[in-house]
C-alpha cells in the first residue's frame, strides 16, 4: 500500500487519520498498519513525534533535518486540541515575543512533552457558565500549511490570557502583545468575559478595553457592562507579582506603576 498520496496532504497526522485512510482502501489489519508505519519510518518517509503522532518527511529531505511546524503538532496532540493562550497570540501574529512553550486546550489531562526544542503543555478546557447551545465559544478552524487547525479566536484569546496571565507570557509580555492588536469584536470580548461570572476577570478586561478605548473605538456601554461586574472592594491586579500600586476606578484594581507608566524594567 503506497502512502504517498496521504503523506503529501498530511504534514502532521494522528494514527487514527492514517487508519481511516487505509481502512477506506481495504486495509483493516492492525498488524499490517503497524508494519507499514515501521517500514516508512525506517525508510525516512515518516518521523515519529510521539506515540500515535507522526510527521511526513518531504521527498528529498532527511528526518534529521525535518523541522516540524509546532502549531500542527499542538493541534493534533489530542483529537479535540485547540491552540490557546500565548500560542494563539503567536498564531494570530499578535505576540510580542516568540515562545517555545505551546499551550493547547484538551478535555482530557495530558502530560507535557518536548519535541525539537519545543514544549507542549495541555490545559484542561476551562469550564465557564453559558448558553447550552454554545458551551465552548470562540474557537475557529483555520487552514495552516494545508491542514485545518483549531485555535481560540483573537477575542477569546485576549480574555483567556488576562484571566491566566502566566499562560500569556506574564504581564509585561501581555501589555506589549495586546498593543499589537488593531481591532477586536467588542461584543464577542464582553460576552465571553461575562460568561466567567468572575469580578476580577471582568475588571481586568474592562481596564484593558478602557486603555485601548480610542484605538478600538470602545463605546462606553461596553465599559459600563464590565464595570457593573467589577469587584466591590479594591483588589490587586496580581498581588503575588505586584504587591503595591495605585487604585484605578471604576475597576477597583490596584495597578502597579510599571504597567500604568509602561516602564517595564529591563531583565538583569
Amino acid at each position: 500500500m503506497k502512502l504517498l498520496p496521504f503523506l503529501v496532504h498530511h504534514p502532521v497526522f494522528r494514527l487514527e487519520e492514517l487508519e481511516a485512510f487505509l481502512h477506506a482502501r481495504g486495509t483493516d489489519n492492525e498488524h499490517t498498519i503497524q508494519a507499514l508505519i515501521a517500514y516508512h519510518i525506517a525508510q525516512g518517509h515518516i518521523l515519529r513525534i510521539r506515540r500515535g503522532l507522526y510527521a511526513s518527511v518531504p521527498i528529498g529531505s532527511s528526518p534529521d533535518e525535518q523541522v516540524v511546524d509546532p502549531y500542527l503538532v499542538a493541534s493534533r496532540l489530542a483529537d479535540d486540541a485547540v491552540i490557546a493562550y500565548h500560542s494563539a497570540l503567536q498564531f494570530h501574529g499578535k505576540a510580542y515575543s516568540l515562545h517555545h512553550r505551546h499551550y493547547y486546550l484538551a478535555k482530557q489531562r495530558l502530560r507535557p512533552f518536548s519535541f525539537q526544542g519545543q514544549e507542549y503543555v495541555a490545559v484542561t478546557q476551562p469550564k465557564t457558565p453559558g448558553a447550552v447551545d454554545d458551551p465552548d465559544p470562540g474557537i475557529e478552524q483555520i487552514s495552516h500549511r494545508g491542514l485545518s487547525v483549531r485555535v481560540t479566536s483573537l477575542e477569546r484569546t485576549l480574555v483567556d490570557v488576562l484571566a491566566e496571565p502566566d499562560k500569556g507570557g506574564g504581564w509585561e509580555e501581555l501589555d506589549r502583545s495586546l498593543e499589537m492588536i488593531e481591532f477586536v469584536d467588542l461584543d464577542a470580548v464582553v460576552d465571553y468575559t461575562l460568561r466567567f461570572q468572575n469580578a476580577a476577570i471582568a475588571a481586568r478586561v474592562g481596564y484593558y478595553l478602557e486603555r485601548r478605548q480610542q484605538e478600538w473605538m470602545v463605546d462606553a456601554t461596553y465599559l459600563e457592562r464590565l464595570a457593573s461586574c467589577a469587584p466591590r472592594q479594591p483588589r490587586y491586579l496580581d498581588r503575588r507579582r505586584f504587591p503595591s500600586g495605585r487604585l484605578v476606578k471604576p475597576w477597583n484594581l490596584i495597578i502597579p506603576p510599571s504597567l500604568l507608566d509602561r516602564s517595564w524594567e529591563e531583565p538583569e
